[in-house]
């Protein structure tokens, strides 16, 4: 009995130190890609700091020698050039319409996008936001849309600012493409531009004499909400179109200090009944003259 004994404890001793070895080789070991992986960091996964040109120290002049008033005269500069709070950026998308005409004067909100804005507006209300800018498109069912949430959060309709940058287009062609949307390629070269342009009037870290944290409500359309949130967290433009999401959504993004982003909500209507969710034209009244 002590020979088996013994036996199995030899056995048993040889085999653990075996597998243990197998382990600890190189090729049976899983790399977290996340914490020490021996591949490089990708370029494209490299955060840029100064992606809205505004980093304090792309905003000074920088030090000429090392003497102590040079340096004195930098860091005093640099700290009048820092931000000091966030800016959260809400964007919403127009309730539900109707693709009815040939122009967007002929595009209203159907019954139930208007019910949709009805409970987003509800939703921001809830959250008890006090708003320090609101913009929309100046399309007919933004408009109409930021109309109805203007109602529920009690905010002074005369001071939201209409802005064309906003409109609905094409902003970058999709990867992968898709076939049953494909614009002129002139399209993508108008709307891009443009869209691109509002991306930079709205997207920006604080000013340095921002005193709080701000928030802005933006009314707008579904391209360009999903290129905006594609852009504003570095990933590829181009993935644009890979994002879905609901009519009267919400998208919360916060930019901080540093210039870094975050998203808090994406296309959230959890808030609503989903009996009323949708997310494209009524199949039964799409390009109807």
């Amino acid at each position: 009995m002590r020979k088996f004994t013994a036996f199995a404890c030899g056995t048993g001793a040889g085999l653990t130190a075996y597998y243990f070895q197998k382990l600890r080789d190189p090729q049976f070991a899983v790399q977290n890609s996340w914490t020490n992986s021996e591949t490089p960091v990708r370029d494209c996964a490299l955060w840029d700091s100064n992606w809205d040109f505004r980093d304090p120290k792309s905003l000074v002049k920088p030090q000429k020698n090392d003497m102590p008033q040079e340096q004195n005269r930098y860091n005093s500069e640099l700290e009048k050039s820092l931000p000091k709070y966030a800016r959260h950026i809400i964007l919403i998308r127009h309730g539900e319409y109707l693709d009815v005409g040939n122009s967007d004067e002929t595009h209203h909100l159907t019954d139930r996008g208007r019910l949709q804005a009805k409970y987003t507006g509800k939703r921001l209300h809830e959250l008890g936001i006090k708003w320090d800018k609101v913009i929309a498109s100046n399309m007919v069912r933004a408009q109409e849309t930021a109309d109805i949430i203007l109602d529920e959060i009690n905010y002074d309709k005369t001071k939201m600012k209409h802005c064309s940058f906003l409109r609905e287009g094409a902003p970058i062609p999709p990867q992968p493409p898709v076939g049953h949307w494909k614009p002129e390629a002139s399209q993508f070269y108008r709307d891009g531009a443009r869209i691109e342009a509002a991306f930079r009037r709205y997207f920006h870290r604080a000013y340095p004499d921002q005193e709080k944290e701000s928030y802005t409500l933006i009314v707008g359309h579904g391209n360009v909400i999903r290129y905006f949130v594609c852009r504003a967290l570095q990933f590829p433009a181009e993935a644009w179109l890979r994002i879905s999401i609901n009519h009267a959504s919400i998208t919360w993004l916060t930019i901080s200090p540093s210039g870094n982003v975050s998203i808090k909500y994406l296309g959230d209507t959890g808030f609503m009944p989903a009996k009323h969710l949708t997310n494209r034209i009524p199949r039964d009244a799409k390009n109807v003259v």
